[in-house]
């Protein structure tokens, strides 16, 4: 005699839920779909599925996490699975989240860098999703610092990792032994590591020792936020652990790993409100601008410069205002708004001038200079096609940029060599192309290599020049 199937239990969460979204079945079938395409999925439901869902089937792999976010985005709260009535899974969408608690924010970043520090390639294949940006940046601005951050003792040992995250399992917590207590040597040492991974990521791209600093956050940042520590401790110990985020994807972005990268950035601004830090939540946000700019997403980039503009108010030191407004600049220059990044460049320049040598500038503000500004006009001028700007201010940034920013001087002298390009200087511009090339081939950065192309491309048209064959051999002969 066969058993007969366990009775399904309706899902009347997700069935509430429906109703207050004003849902139809097909709809939000569409929209999970939709949602799928963002990270390269092909799901196909319909109608059906959705009566299967509320008749209580439960869907596999990533599914009930894009469910959730479907109406995480119509409601305009954060939504999990388990809200929803279906099962967690540590889906591909798993570090999107904008964490609700100081513990649960450990729990999703220490998932990352653990995935990330071993042979899971695909976490770097994960597509960027530009509606993924929304949530985390409106959390962030609406959102408040944490009450409270530190751990006592018995506080520590209490604390489990929030069932269905991407989190430590049970049995690990206890071996590693949450008691670690954290001194101010434990933050000035992972000042220290943050300083040399930046200052090797500037000089030979994100790739050198990316997956070394991904260990390091795992092996000796998680320890500490999962140990014991008082309340200013743990404000300094979270600003550490999110410089050291960012900075992992930094690296991540650099190498081309785009979805990854903007989870590391959306954990970093988790990391930074539990720090208390707004400014630095602002930075944050510059980079995640930065990358959508990279992508092609200018509208995301301005939305996102704005809202860290918004987020801070007119309280930081113009060196920090000036970073902000040149952001904002550098999305309505990809957008071909001539207006808009004018004006935006001329904020981000009064403000730069406005900085006196005694203001306390953050440190990762200390690096924006005269030599960046210039950088961030060159690039500007290049995307609106107004070229003779572009070289002379390309041109500046490179005569005031430090031998120890090679990445960045490189991307300087590929957009000075498209603006000799659209100035129809050839011979200049494929010279300073090939320099950029041959320093593309000494570093480990897959933007480097984008930049570089992104210049042969535009030297498609006059490929029977003399200057451009002699360029590509050049070039060959590197390889």
């Amino acid at each position: 005699m066969t058993e007969r199937p366990a009775q399904r239990v309706p899902n009347r969460q997700l069935a509430a839920l429906i109703a207050e979204a004003g849902f139809s079945n097909a709809g939000l079938a569409r929209r999970v779909d939709q949602l799928g395409l963002e990270h390269g999925l092909d799901l196909r439901y319909d109608k059906t599925s959705v009566t299967r869902w509320l008749r209580g089937q439960q869907p596999r792999g990533t599914t009930p996490a894009l469910i959730a976010e479907v109406f995480t985005r119509r409601l305009g709260r954060r939504l999990s699975a388990q809200d929803l009535g279906l099962d967690a899974c540590a889906p591909v969408y798993a570090g999107l989240e904008f964490a609700a608690t100081p513990e649960e924010a450990v729990d999703i970043a220490s998932g990352l860098w653990r995935k990330d520090s071993g042979s899971h390639a695909e976490l770097r294949k994960i597509a960027f999703t530009p509606a993924g940006l929304v949530v985390p940046s409106r959390d962030w601005l609406i959102g408040r610092a944490d009450e409270r951050v530190g751990r006592g003792a018995d506080q520590a040992a209490a604390r489990i990792p929030a069932q269905g995250r991407t989190s430590v399992p049970r049995q690990r917590q206890i071996d590693r032994g949450p008691g670690q207590r954290v001194t101010g040597g434990d933050i000035a040492a992972l000042r220290s590591v943050s300083e040399l991974f930046r200052t090797l990521d500037h000089a030979y791209g994100g790739g050198h020792a990316r997956q070394a600093l991904v260990r390091y956050l795992e092996h000796e940042a998680e320890p500490m936020l999962r140990g014991t520590y008082g309340e200013n401790t743990g404000r300094r110990l979270f600003s550490a652990a999110a410089d050291l985020t960012r900075l992992a994807g930094w690296t991540s972005y650099d190498i081309a790993a785009h979805g990854l990268a903007q989870r590391y950035f959306v954990q970093a601004l988790r990391l930074a409100q539990a720090a208390a830090d707004r400014p630095y939540g602002a930075f944050v946000l510059i980079t995640m601008s930065r990358q959508a700019v990279y992508l092609g997403h200018g509208r995301e980039a301005v939305q996102l410069a704005r809202v860290a503009q918004q987020g801070v108010g007119s309280g930081p030191p113009p060196v920090v205002q000036a970073l902000l407004h040149s952001a904002e600049a550098r999305g309505h220059a990809v957008l071909g708004e001539v207006r808009a990044a004018t004006a935006s460049l001329v904020r981000a320049e009064r403000a730069l001038g406005a900085a006196r040598p005694g203001d306390d500038v953050p440190h990762w503000a200390r690096c924006y200079d005269e030599a960046q500004l210039a950088d961030e006009f060159g690039h500007c001028h290049r995307d609106l096609q107004q070229y003779r700007a572009s070289a002379q201010h390309a041109e500046r940034s490179l005569q005031l940029r430090s031998p120890a920013y090679a990445r960045s001087r490189l991307f300087c002298r590929v957009v000075l060599a498209t603006a000799r390009l659209g100035l129809g200087e050839l011979d200049q511009a494929c010279a300073l192309g090939a320099e950029a090339a041959q320093q593309a081939m000494e570093m480990r950065s897959v933007r480097a290599v984008e930049y570089v192309r992104d210049f042969e491309r535009r030297l498609e048209p006059y490929r029977d020049a003399s200057a451009v064959r002699t360029y590509r051999d050049r070039v060959a002969a590197l390889s």
